[in-house]
């Protein structure tokens, strides 16, 4: 595997290694803190996901527990990380928004959000889970944006199946076929580069759109203050030096 930037707790390998025989439950913690956490979009879910799939293929002892079962582990730890992430959006996420705005964090990214979830709410919640970075800001945008809790639970569950139960097991296949898994754990890391610029450009230009959209408003509206203020001054009646107006001279 090529090195990460020399981080070695973004290596999956590292990671599994690390956790030694709490190896399945240091996943999950991890792919709960992804989910669930803002910092969690450091961590690395696709590809640690993946590796421990092609592990408990090549490997089977080296982690303890059957692949279906560790697979429903992770799952449910994708669950509960999302459900997490909407309370805190919930909760908190308003008292973020409601201050001044600026780039992602402004009450028009709000609206924005609330409107992309209530329609495409399920679809958004589902596909989120597969792009890197998003799967984090997603659940506690939904919460942000007060989409229906009952409704995204259902959502969040079927995403949480699909990326955690079933990456794992995309990962345990492709450990059965020694070619695409050598590929793949040569070269991860390059994979995971690039989904994570994939997904940060899009991002980036999102950022810099929202600060230039709320400078504007900003300047639009302090301009009608000051127009209303000059057109009063021209109207105001000027005294004349006898003290009468100017009708009245």
């Amino acid at each position: 595997m090529l090195p990460l930037a020399t981080i070695s707790w973004l290596d999956p390998e590292y990671l599994l290694s690390a956790f030694g025989p709490w190896a399945v439950l240091g996943v999950c913690l991890l792919v709960f803190a992804e989910t669930g956490l803002l910092i969690g979009f450091l961590f690395p879910g696709d590809t640690l996901l993946i590796i421990t799939g092609i592990l408990a293929a090549t490997n089977p002892g080296a982690l303890g527990l059957p692949i279906w079962l560790i697979a429903i582990f992770i799952g449910i730890a994708a669950f509960a990380g999302g459900e997490l992430g909407y309370l805190i959006g919930h909760k908190i996420g308003p008292r973020i928004f409601e201050r001044k705005e600026s780039g992602l964090f402004s009450k028009a990214n709000v609206n924005r959000t609330n409107a992309f979830f209530e329609r495409f709410g399920p679809l958004a919640v589902i596909i989120a889970r597969f792009v890197p970075v998003v799967r984090t800001f997603a659940p506690i945008m939904a919460g942000v944006g007060h989409m229906s809790y009952r409704r995204y639970s259902l959502y969040n569950g079927i995403g949480a199946v699909l990326w955690g139960f079933g990456v794992t097991m995309l990962g345990f296949g492709i450990g059965h076929i020694p070619p695409v898994a050598d590929f793949v754990s040569s070269y991860i890391d390059l994979i995971l580069l690039g989904a994570v610029l994939a997904t940060l450009i899009p991002v980036a230009i999102h950022y810099f759109h929202g600060v230039h959209t709320a400078k504007k408003h900003e300047a639009d509206d302090t301009t009608p203050d000051a127009e209303v203020d000059a057109a009063a001054v021209e109207s105001a009646p000027v005294d004349s030096p006898t003290g009468q107006t100017p009708t009245q001279a």
